[in-house]
């Protein structure tokens, strides 16, 4: 998906930066090559595209507490779904976004013809099914209706979650690109796909939900708690990440606020303030 890149005369310079955290900030001139072949001021702010919780309160964190000692200048835009913080990326409008994983990003890029890329992963916010009317799993029968998110990555992630869980049955193979027409046995079960940002508007419609982890956290849910069931994060390859558009990858200020993202501080915030709900995807916790 990467787009090739013309030089300029820091060429020597440019070649020499890697995705290394440990690059960050090494270069000793104050601006570098963008993926249009521009320069970057490093003096400028770096804007990044977040939804509002986890992602944009992480940020903030980040913001307020560690992005000045490191020479980082940050600000924050908020969008509220899933497709605006891509194409703002794509078009130059933010200069990198926080609020994916790796297989929306995969399917985004497909479907947009967008080269969009991960820098480092930061968290992981387990999916977990929520109801208003059943107290445990075992309470949910058939001829009820649950909803899950329509877009094609979450809408697998979720069909994945009630087969791991028998409320489902799907063929064999499927894996995380599973769709409605890949269930085999529903059980009795019906199910509502809408749009992941309304899932949780609908618990009261529906008997239960399948909720992305952010989304429930702006519903006032507290996953690790309120959830019939979580997904695990052993192997998970959900962690939400830090991306960038193709060639931007070395921006020094890039460099820097993923270093930051992956810091102990930030381990220990997302730890204290999610309390389980959101899990540190870097370090020893990598999920």
């Amino acid at each position: 998906m990467r787009k090739n890149i013309k030089l300029s005369a820091l060429a020597a310079t440019a070649a020499a930066l890697t995705l290394s955290l440990s690059a960050c900030g090494s270069s000793s001139d104050p601006s570098s090559t963008k993926a249009d072949g521009g320069k970057t001021d490093e003096s400028k702010p770096l804007i990044v595209a977040a939804s509002p919780s986890p992602h944009a309160d992480i940020l903030k964190f980040v913001q307020d507490n560690l992005a000045a000692k490191a020479g980082l200048k940050l600000e924050v835009k908020e969008f509220t779904d899933y497709v605006l913080p891509n194409t703002a990326t794509q078009q130059g409008q933010v200069d990198a976004n926080y609020f994916q994983h790796v297989p929306y990003l995969d399917d985004f890029n497909k479907k947009n013809g967008t080269d969009i890329v991960p820098v480092v992963n930061v968290h992981l916010e387990p999916l977990g099914l929520y109801s208003k009317k059943d107290k445990a799993l075992t309470d949910i029968k058939a001829g009820q209706t649950i909803a899950v998110p329509n877009d094609p990555t979450n809408e697998g992630r979720a069909l994945q979650l009630l087969a791991a869980n028998n409320l489902i049955t799907l063929k064999e193979g499927v894996g995380t690109a599973a769709k409605l027409s890949d269930i085999t046995d529903k059980k009795g079960l019906e199910f509502k796909e809408l749009e992941a940002a309304t899932v949780p508007r609908a618990l009261n419609d529906v008997d239960a939900a399948v909720i992305n982890g952010n989304y429930a956290i702006e519903a006032k849910l507290v996953p690790a708690k309120d959830a019939l069931v979580l997904e695990k994060a052993e192997g998970n390859p959900y962690a939400n990440i830090l991306a960038v558009k193709s060639g931007n990858q070395d921006d020094p200020r890039v460099q820097k606020l993923a270093k930051l993202l992956n810091s102990d501080e930030v381990k220990k915030f997302i730890n204290e303030k999610y309390q389980g709900s959101v899990i540190p995807a870097f370090g020893k916790q990598a999920a």
